[in-house]
């Protein structure tokens, strides 16, 4: 048996302290009962149906002491809303600084590629007037 079941159980017959018992008349709870089922303990068989020892739970806890969920599982709906909206603010920030920094490098490369422009267009005007000066000099020495 499965160790998280015996501490339900166990956690069970705690809370049954404070219930009445179900099992009027036959001196058994019903936790009592589930324990029998669960466990399978048989004593002695009756007819069909195989009797099983009833255990009294034991447990190593103070009568009265309830076990509680770890505080990392006891989150309010509010707190669930609260750590969304933060991590959504989180990632809103996060994705706005990015494409801000994308734009600024958008704008570098087009600033770099109109400085690379320009100096592309001189250097092909001043070639077409070393083309033409060379020319007119063919030209004159032909004559």
């Amino acid at each position: 048996m499965s160790v998280l079941l015996l501490v339900i159980l166990h956690m069970l017959a705690s809370l049954e302290q404070f219930t009445p018992s179900s099992g009027r008349g036959t001196g058994e709870s019903g936790v009592q009962k589930l324990i029998m089922a669960v466990t399978g303990d048989e004593t002695a068989a009756t007819g069909d149906m195989p009797a099983y020892q009833i255990r009294t739970p034991t447990t190593t806890l103070p009568q009265g002491v309830v076990m509680a969920a770890s505080p990392g599982t006891l989150h309010s709906s509010q707190q669930l809303a609260e750590e969304a909206t933060r991590k959504r603010e989180l990632r809103l920030l996060k994705n706005r600084e990015a494409a801000r920094e994308c734009r600024r490098k958008k704008k570098e490369y087009v600033k770099c590629l109109e400085n690379r422009v320009a100096v592309l267009e001189n250097q092909n005007k001043t070639l077409i007037e070393e083309l033409k000066a060379l020319k007119d000099l063919y030209c004159h020495k032909a004559e």
